[in-house]
C-alpha cells in the first residue's frame, strides 16, 4: 500500500450523516472535503490494503472522525448504539473499562485471567486488557468495527471481531484547531490539536484533552459526586516521510489519566441487615468504601514503518510498549456496611511486535505476517464480608502472563473483473502462566489495601503453573460481482480463544481425584484451568450501491458454532481453611459445550429528494438493523456434584435479539457556511446481563433518542453545535451484581419470608445496577487557524 494512496483513501472515507452512523458508498454532502457523486466509493483497510466498502467480503461499519465530532460521539460505547449485533458498554463498577460483544461473542470479566472476545486497536496496536479501553473521541480519523473472527489479517486472533480506533495523520501544513464544550452536569470539556511541518520530509504534532462532567448522582454516604469524569489526555505524534515518500515513519505516545470518582451501583432491593431503603435516584448510592483511591493510569508508545520496497511489495512494522495501571473501590453492596466491599488493583503491561508484507501484484493480493506479545496482568482485591465474620476478608493475589507467537497470511485472486477468491490461515501459539494466590484474613482487610488483618490459616489457593494452546484457523470468502456496484459474497472463518486459569478458584475445593486426601498440584490444575473456545462462523452478503451511488445497501446473513465458551462468574461458598469452613466467595468457569448463533443485518445510506431539493441541500436517511438468534445448545454445570446439562435455563448475555437505528440528517447551504441538522433514534430489545436470567438487573427493550444542530463556518474556520443525547431520559440498565440464591438448574431466585431476594453472599443481599448516561445537552464550538 503506498503512503500517498492511503492518504487519498483516507480523504475519500468521508463523514455519514448523524452522530454515529455506518459510512455509506455514499459520500459525505457539505463537506469540506465531500467526494463529488462520481468518487461515491468509501475506501476502508479492513483487510489491510485499499478497497471500497463494496468490495470487502466482510461486515465491516465505519465511522468517520467528522461524522462523530458532527453527531457529538463521545467515546467508542457510543458507537453500539448504531452498529448492528454490537454492544460496547463501561464494565459495571468502572468508568473506563470496556465489556465488548459482537454477534454474541465477548468477555465481560475484567480480572486477569480472562481474554477478550472484541479485539480493540488503537493505530494497529492491540489493547491486551480492558481497563482503560473506552476510548473517547478525539482527534480521530476513523473508527471501524469488523463482526466476526478476526485472525488472518490482524496480529492478535480475536474470536468475536474488532474495534480499530485510527488517529488523524500530521498534515503537511501548519495546523491548529481548538475545540471547546459546556454542557448539563457542568460538562466543560477543552482539545487542542496542533501539527507543525520541520522541513519538508518531518513533521510533529499532537492533541490535548481536558474531559470534565459533574456527577449523574451523590454517594450519600461520601459526599462524593457519582457518575462524574476527570479525564487528562494527551497524545504526540513524529512523523517522516509519507506523502509520495517511499517510506512513511510515525512515531507516537498517548497518556490518559482518568481521576474519576467511583462509580457506586444503585441497590434494586431493601437491605436486608439494615432495612436500608431503595433510593429514587438510580444515579444515588451509598457505598461507604473508600480506599484506595479511584484512578486509571493508561500510557504507551508506538512505532509504526511502512516501506515500500517496489511497486508491488510493502513492508510493515508495528512496534508497540503499552502500561496501565487501576486502583478501584468497588462497593458491590452498595451501603455504607462492610457486606461485599470489593478495593482492587490491576497493574496490566504489554510489548508486542508484528511484521507485515503485503503484495499487490495485478491480480494477486495479499499479505504474510508474524505477531509476538509478552503481556502481564496482575490483579489483587479483597473480599470483605465484615457483616458475616468481624473482620473476614478474602484476599486474592492473581498474576497471569501471556506470551503468544503467530504467523498467519490472507491472499485474495481475482480470476476476472467479477469473480475472486480469498484465503487465508492463522498458526498461534499461546502460553498462559499463572501465580494464584488466595488467603483469608480476619480482623480487618489484607495488609496489601492497608487493613489490620491478620493470616487465618493456611492459603486456600496457593498455584502456580502454565499452559499451552495452539490452533490452526482458516478463513475462505468466494466473491461475486455482477457489476462494479454490487458484491455478492460467501465466506467460512474458523475463530480461535485460549484457554487459562480461574484467578478466583479455590484450590482446597478441588476435586481429590486421587482419593490420597491431599490436592495434588495436578489436581488443583485441572480445577483452576478452563478449555480454549472456538467458534465456527459462515456468513453471506450483499453490498451494492443504487441510483448513481444515492442509495448503499449492505445485507448479511450469518451462522456460527460456538463451542467451549469460557463463562467466568463468582458465586459464595464455604472455604475450607485449617479445617474450618469459612463464608466465601469463589469462582466458578464453565466451558459451556455448544452455542449456536444465526443472524441478519442490514445497512443502508439513502440520499432522499434527489429531484426535489434544491442544489445543496441534501436529505439523508442511514438505517442499521441487527438480528441474532443466539441460544446454548449445551451447557454443562455440577449440580450437588452431578454433571446437569441446563442449557433450556441460560441465555446469551450482553445480546439482545434486535438492534436497530435510523438516522435523519439534512444539511443545506446558509450563505458561504452550512448547516446541519440530524436525528438518531436507535433500539434494542431485551438485554440479558448474565447467562442466568435476572428479573431485577435484565433490562427490557427501550430506545433512545439523540439529536443535533451544527453550524460550519465559510471554509470550515470555525463550527458551532448543540448536541442532545438520550433527549427523552430514558432510564436503562447496562450491568449489574448479584450475590443472592437462586435454584441452581433453573436460576430462579428464591425470595425470603420478608419477600425478598435470600442473600448468598454477606447479610445485606447484594442486587445493584448500573445505568445509561441520562439526558445530556451540550455545546460545542471549533475554531482552527
Amino acid at each position: 500500500m503506498k503512503a500517498h494512496q492511503t492518504i487519498r483513501a483516507l480523504a475519500l472515507a468521508s463523514a455519514a450523516w448523524g452522530g454515529a452512523t455506518v459510512l455509506p458508498a455514499l459520500a459525505q454532502q457539505g463537506a469540506p472535503q465531500a467526494a463529488s457523486d462520481d468518487e461515491a466509493a468509501i475506501v476502508v483497510t479492513a483487510r489491510r490494503r485499499e478497497e471500497t466498502l463494496v468490495s470487502v467480503p466482510i461486515a465491516v461499519s465505519a465511522f468517520s472522525g467528522e461524522a462523530l465530532e458532527r453527531g457529538g460521539a463521545i467515546d467508542i460505547t457510543d458507537l453500539a448504539n448504531v452498529t448492528p449485533n454490537t454492544t460496547l458498554e463501561a464494565s459495571r463498577g468502572t468508568n473506563s473499562t470496556l465489556t465488548a460483544f459482537i454477534r454474541g461473542v465477548g468477555q465481560q470479566d475484567p480480572v486477569s485471567g480472562f481474554e477478550q472476545g472484541v479485539g480493540i486497536y488503537l493505530d494497529d496496536v492491540y489493547l491486551n486488557r480492558p481497563q482503560g479501553a473506552i476510548l473517547d473521541i478525539y482527534d480521530v480519523e476513523r473508527i471501524e468495527i469488523l463482526r466476526g473472527p478476526q485472525g488472518t489479517l490482524y496480529g492478535r486472533n480475536t474470536i468475536g471481531g474488532a474495534v480499530k480506533y485510527v488517529t488523524r495523520m500530521l498534515p503537511q501544513d501548519f495546523s491548529l484547531k481548538i475545540k471547546g464544550t459546556y454542557g448539563t452536569y457542568d460538562q466543560a470539556d477543552g482539545i487542542i490539536t496542533a501539527s507543525a511541518p520541520i522541513g519538508d520530509l518531518i513533521r510533529v504534532g499532537g492533541a490535548f484533552a481536558r474531559l470534565s462532567r459533574g456527577g449523574f448522582g451523590k454517594n450519600l454516604t461520601t459526599g462524593e459526586e457519582n457518575y462524574n469524569k476527570d479525564i487528562w489526555a494527551g497524545r504526540a505524534t513524529f512523523e517522516m516521510g509519507g506523502y509520495g515518500q517511499p517510506v512513511l515513519m510515525r512515531i507516537t505516545g498517548d497518556y490518559t489519566k482518568d481521576n474519576s470518582n467511583p462509580r457506586g451501583g444503585h441497590r434494586l432491593i431493601p437491605g436486608q441487615l439494615s432495612g436500608a431503603p431503595v433510593l429514587d435516584n438510580v444515579f444515588d448510592t451509598r457505598g461507604g468504601l473508600i480506599d484506595p483511591k479511584q484512578y486509571v493510569k493508561s500510557y504507551g508508545l508506538s512505532m509504526n514503518v511502512t516501506a515500500e520496497l517496489s511497486d508491488a511489495v510493502t513492508l510493515r512494522s508495528i512496534s508497540a510498549w503499552r502500561k496501565d495501571d487501576s486502583a478501584s473501590p468497588i462497593d458491590f453492596d452498595a451501603l455504607p456496611a462492610v457486606d461485599v466491599d470489593v478495593p482492587a488493583y490491576y497493574f496490566n503491561e504489554q510489548l508486542s511486535q508484528e511484521f507485515q508484507l503485503l503484495l499487490d501484484a495485478g491480480p494477486l493480493k495479499g499479505m504474510v505476517g508474524f505477531y509476538y506479545l509478552d503481556a502481564s496482568a496482575d490483579t489483587s482485591f479483597d473480599t470483605r464480608i465484615f457483616t458475616t465474620v468481624a473482620g473476614l476478608t478474602a484476599f486474592t493475589q492473581a498474576n497471569v502472563d501471556t506470551e503468544t507467537y503467530a504467523v498467519f497470511g490472507d491472499f485474495t485472486y481475482d480470476f476476472s473483473d467479477r469473480f475472486s477468491v480469498s484465503a487465508g490461515g492463522r498458526y498461534t501459539w499461546d502460553e498462559r502462566r499463572a501465580d494464584i494466590l488466595r488467603q483469608s484474613y480476619v480482623g480487618g482487610g489484607s495488609p496489601i489495601f492497608g487493613g489490620a488483618g491478620l493470616p487465618f490459616g493456611a492459603p486456600s489457593t496457593d498455584f502456580r503453573g502454565s499452559a499451552k494452546y495452539k490452533k490452526f484457523t482458516p478463513r475462505f470468502s468466494v466473491s461475486y460481482k455482477p457489476t462494479p456496484d454490487h458484491n455478492l459474497y460467501a465466506s467460512y472463518s474458523k475463530g480461535f480463544k485460549g484457554g487459562g486459569f480461574d484467578p478466583r478458584g479455590v484450590g482446597t475445593n478441588a476435586p481429590d481425584l486421587n482419593g490420597d486426601g491431599i490436592r495434588q498440584e495436578s489436581e488443583i490444575a485441572s480445577f483452576l484451568s478452563f478449555r480454549p473456545e472456538q467458534v465456527d462462523s459462515y456468513e453471506v452478503g450483499y453490498k451494492g450501491n443504487f441510483m448513481d451511488g444515492a442509495l448503499f445497501v449492505a445485507v448479511a446473513g450469518f451462522y456460527a458454532d460456538y463451542k467451549d465458551v469460557q463463562i467466568p462468574g463468582s458465586v459464595a461458598c464455604s472455604v475450607n481453611v485449617g479445617g474450618v469452613a469459612t463464608p466465601s466467595f469463589c469462582g466458578i468457569v464453565s466451558n459451556a459445550g455448544k452455542a449456536r448463533f444465526k443472524g441478519l443485518e442490514f445497512e443502508s445510506n439513502a440520499r432522499l429528494g434527489r429531484d426535489i431539493l434544491s442544489s445543496g441541500d441534501r436529505l439523508n436517511l442511514s438505517t442499521a438493523i441487527g438480528y441474532i438468534d443466539a441460544e446454548y445448545r449445551e451447557y454443562i454445570a455440577n449440580i450437588a456434584s452431578v454433571p446437569t446439562d441446563v442449557a433450556q435455563y441460560r441465555r446469551v448475555q450482553n445480546t439482545p435479539k434486535w438492534t436497530a437505528s435510523g438516522t435523519l440528517s439534512y444539511t443545506a447551504p446558509v450563505g458561504d457556511g452550512s448547516v446541519y441538522l440530524g436525528s438518531t433514534l436507535s433500539w434494542r430489545s431485551k438485554t440479558y446481563q448474565f447467562e442466568i436470567p435476572n428479573p431485577y438487573i435484565d433490562q427490557k427493550g427501550y430506545a433512545l433518542w439523540d439529536a443535533s444542530i451544527v453550524y460550519t463556518a465559510p471554509n470550515d474556520r470555525w463550527t458551532l453545535g448543540v448536541h442532545g443525547k438520550n433527549i427523552l431520559d430514558k432510564e436503562y440498565k447496562t450491568s449489574g451484581y448479584t450475590f443472592v440464591a437462586a435454584n441452581p438448574v433453573t436460576g430462579a431466585i428464591i425470595n425470603n419470608a420478608a419477600g425478598f431476594p435470600t442473600p448468598s453472599l454477606g447479610r445485606e443481599g447484594t442486587l445493584t445496577a448500573f445505568y445509561g448516561n441520562p439526558r445530556q445537552v451540550f455545546v460545542t464550538g471549533t475554531v482552527k487557524f
